[in-house]
């Protein structure tokens, strides 16, 4: 089917293959704007206009639109749809042929997407940044793109990464990289308190002591054992003789919280993270903090893709500000 045409007028001559004599349809294919070529290889290669579109990294709109003028310049319909499923018209496999050898002709490059390493504490991640994360890679399917889960303070600091987001506590970013890196700044204060799902506890038989949570069994992200400024939590956790649950898992621990009946310290946030799950306050009179960091390393930090990824990243908070305050 043309970009510019009903379907129904395929088969009419203006529709032909060009068989100018003096100039081939061939010499017409040598002559396709670069870009508009692979365009329409990887939409060839695809089946699919809005695959192709995110594996080149520009909107489905455009792609369409350099298509259609394609077509309008080659004066034929290249794809076709059969069903759902997008496939090239005699034509366009003349074209496709053409421009793969014209390919072969010139050994035209592979273009290499450059490695981006991001290395992330696993709660912001699975909290905060993931949504945005996948929403990045389905705008643009050919990036290259290393996640690494920092969440202890030895492997914060026996990484390498481009980018970096840590949590610390007290007001300075140490502990934090080893390496040289940018000034880091301060994205977030991350304030936690025990939480437990609304739907097995009613407002009226909510814990309000540390005494009422005997009736509970908690749950604890063996992460947090390892954090000084979370130490009411994990005495309180350590004292218990029965109705414990440590986790290695932070996703698991969520579950656990979400779907037993279980007590978990969690950032206040998560109140609006998952509408099912809601902060107790008033148990503890210490309060439990962390600040979120971003750093880029310093030697990758002129990178293009490192710094749309920094700000990726700081945009991220940026609209979640309301979550922290």
């Amino acid at each position: 089917m043309s970009f510019t045409e009903p379907a129904g007028r395929q088969g009419s001559p203006e529709y032909r293959w060009p068989q100018d004599k003096e100039e081939p349809w061939q010499a017409r294919a040598a002559a396709i704007d670069g870009d508009v070529a692979q365009y329409f290889l990887v939409s060839a290669r695809c089946g699919c206009f809005m695959q192709a579109a995110r594996s080149l990294n520009v909107r489905s709109t455009l792609l369409r639109k350099q298509l259609a003028q394609l077509e309008q310049q080659l004066q034929c319909a290249l794809f076709s749809f059969q069903g759902s499923a997008l496939s090239l018209t005699r034509e366009g496999q003349q074209l496709q042929a053409r421009l793969v050898a014209l390919a072969h002709e010139r050994k035209l490059p592979v273009v290499e997407q450059p490695l981006v390493r991001l290395a992330v504490a696993e709660s912001i991640l699975h909290d905060i940044l993931g949504r945005d994360l996948i929403a990045l890679l389905r705008r643009n399917a050919s990036v290259r793109l290393e996640i690494i889960s920092v969440d202890s303070e030895l492997a914060l600091q026996a990484v390498s990464a481009d980018v970096v987001l840590w949590l610390a506590p007290g007001e300075s970013p140490h502990p934090g990289p080893t390496f040289a890196t940018d000034e880091p700044q301060r994205l977030a204060t991350l304030d936690y308190l025990p939480h437990i799902a609304k739907r097995y506890s009613r407002v009226t038989a909510r814990p309000d002591t540390l005494d009422d949570l005997a009736d509970f069994m908690l749950v604890q992200w063996r992460h947090d054992r390892q954090i000084d400024g979370f130490r009411p939590w994990n005495n309180l956790v350590e004292q218990r003789l029965a109705g414990v649950v440590q986790m290695q898992s932070y996703e698991l621990m969520l579950e656990m919280i979400r779907c037993s009946a279980c007590i978990g310290l969690l950032p206040m946030y998560m109140g609006r993270f998952d509408r099912g799950l809601v902060a107790l306050p008033g148990l503890f009179e210490e309060p439990m903090r962390l600040q979120a960091w971003l750093a880029v390393n310093a030697e990758s930090q002129a990178s293009a893709e490192v710094q749309a990824l920094a700000g990726l990243i700081r945009h991220t908070f940026s609209e979640r500000q309301e979550w922290f305050e």
